[in-house]
């Protein structure tokens, strides 16, 4: 089909080889993907605009260049820097010596031709999407679709206009499936259009760091309705909702937003679960009587914040927030994950759940045993795991695994495995190279665990979308909190009905920024 020099077909088969290559639980690096990308059957020399003889090989160049476009670097020096202090990723590169900042600059300005080029960037993004769909850590999220030269007539790649288009029409269906689950059960007879306050908590998560009395002020003159809620009057409306009222009416949010991508093939609704803990800004203010609720940091500092749990789908599902609740005082882990998996089954059918080392105790695992379901949990080292991990490190072992018995008290035990990974290039010499995951389906799932970054990733999003405020008030703060999980959602359903729609597929790099989608929704929803 290709020539040996062809980039399409050196295009076809990074795209081919990384699907593969990533699927195998044993490669866990993009890095080490570059390095053993195979090669030598490519001509460069099509491509070669120098004609005198070089110092450095245009194969060893090619694998430099996509390592700087995985780590999205935009200048050359953060790439040289980056090498001079991974000799052995040099040797695995073929570089005796690093190139200079200079010389890099020239190959690619004056050397690479414009199509090697382009080829560079879009291995790049290949492969980042390949190794973010197979769990894989990421330097960076890959970028929306390059455009090319060579593809200009591809309507599998739909320009702007089209693509904003589509997204319009979906965000409008979307937010009027979606908006009606919540309500302020205010009577009847009330001037102001119950949506209007939705609208206003959508107007204030698109500016950041708007609270409501400024963002009501604003909201009077950029809204197309004739009346608008004040600032206070919006905050004692959603001050009278109970906490289980607004958990009850996302619930409910989700389950329409769930109901309109099933209909998708893209869907699934069905498979991996995240669960965390995310916490808001410190709280430096005066606590006094909100101990239970303004509690201290999850890193154990000596800093106060309030703390929100969430259950999220990841892994090749769309990655909706299925469920969010507030963290108390008092209240065990094992409560936390109960309540929150009890709303996620309800929703979809749920297989592993992954969480965080703060969840990994006993009681906890034995849980989602119980109900049918696998997990995997990285555990924090005590001392017969760092001893464990100090022998593989004398044998140069890279991977063991061993099952164990964890006491549950009364004579009673739960069973799991204890799997033991070593890191690549990390930055300790000693038993800290290691990591320890625990699981009850074996070492075959743990590279779903490279999922949990999404609920990271998505966090930044959803704090994005919160309204400011200085209030104490904890159902309030929630109702922020729970809100903003609901536009974070609103905006991942929509991409993938956008993808759907225009390109017959989907991958997790969003097409649709979460920027248009808000503002779709404010215009939808009788803003501008």
């Amino acid at each position: 089909m290709y020539d040996r020099s062809s980039l399409d077909g050196l295009e076809a088969d990074i795209r081919a080889v990384s699907q593969t290559w990533f699927r195998h639980d044993r490669h866990e690096s993009v890095e080490t993907f570059v390095c053993s990308l195979p090669l030598a059957y490519f001509s460069f020399d099509v491509h070669d605009r120098y004609v005198a003889p070089t110092r450095y090989e245009m194969e060893a160049l090619f694998r430099v260049f996509v390592l700087k476009e995985l780590h999205g670097w935009d200048h050359e020096t953060a790439l040289v820097e980056y090498l001079e202090r991974r000799p052995a990723l040099c040797d695995q590169l073929d570089l005796e010596t690093v190139p200079d900042q200079s010389t890099l600059w020239r190959s690619w300005h004056e050397r690479f031709s414009d199509g090697l080029r382009e080829t560079v960037l879009m291995a790049a993004r290949t492969i980042l999407i390949k190794a973010q769909n197979a769990g894989i850590a990421i330097p960076r999220d890959p970028e929306p679709r390059l455009p090319s030269h060579r593809d200009e007539g591809d309507r599998a790649d739909p320009d702007n206009q089209r693509l904003l288009g589509e997204a319009a029409t979906i965000t409008d269906h979307v937010s009027r499936v979606v908006f009606p689950a919540f309500s302020l059960d205010r009577g009847d007879g009330c001037e102001i259009h119950e949506n209007a306050f939705w609208d206003l908590q959508t107007y204030l998560g698109l500016r950041e760091g708007l609270a409501a009395n400024e963002g009501a002020r604003s909201f009077v003159y950029e809204s197309t309705r004739d009346r608008t809620p004040l600032g206070h009057a919006h905050r004692e409306h959603i001050c009278d909702l109970s906490i289980g009222e607004v958990r009850e009416m996302y619930r409910q949010a989700i389950n329409r937003l769930l109901n309109e991508v099933s209909e998708t093939e893209e869907f699934f609704r069905a498979g991996i679960v995240a669960i965390d803990i995310t916490e808001a800004d410190p709280f430096t203010g005066d606590r006094t009587g909100h101990e239970d609720e303004i509690i201290g940091t999850k890193e154990k500092t000596d800093e106060y914040a309030y703390q929100w749990a969430t259950v999220q789908l990841v892994g090749n599902a769309v990655p909706l927030v299925l469920d969010a609740r507030p963290v108390q005082k008092g209240e065990s882990r094992k409560e936390i994950v109960e309540d929150l998996l009890d709303s996620a089954e309800e929703l979809v059918h749920v297989d592993n759940v992954l969480m965080d080392r703060e969840f990994d105790s006993q009681h906890v695992l034995e849980m989602i045993s119980q109900r049918g379901l696998s997990y995997v949990v990285p555990k924090r080292m005590q001392t017969s795991e760092k001893a464990q991990a100090k022998r593989l490190l004398q044998r140069n072992q890279n991977r063991y695994e061993t099952d164990r018995k964890l006491h549950l008290g009364k004579n009673e035990w739960h069973e799991t495995t204890l799997i033991y990974r070593r890191k690549e290039n990390s930055e300790h010499d000693d038993h800290r190279q290691y990591s320890v995951f625990m699981s009850n389906c074996g070492s075959g799932h743990l590279t779903e665990y490279g999922y949990r970054w999404e609920i990271e990733s998505g966090y930044r999003s959803i704090k994005r979308f919160m309204a400011a405020t200085t209030s104490k008030d904890f159902g309030l703060r929630f109702f922020y909190f729970a809100f903003a999980c609901l536009l974070y959602s609103i905006w991942r359903a929509v991409d993938l009905l956008v993808q759907a729609a225009l390109t017959d597929e989907y991958q997790h790099s969003p097409i649709v920024t979460a920027d248009n989608t808000l503002t779709l929704l404010k215009k939808e929803t009788g803003i501008g």
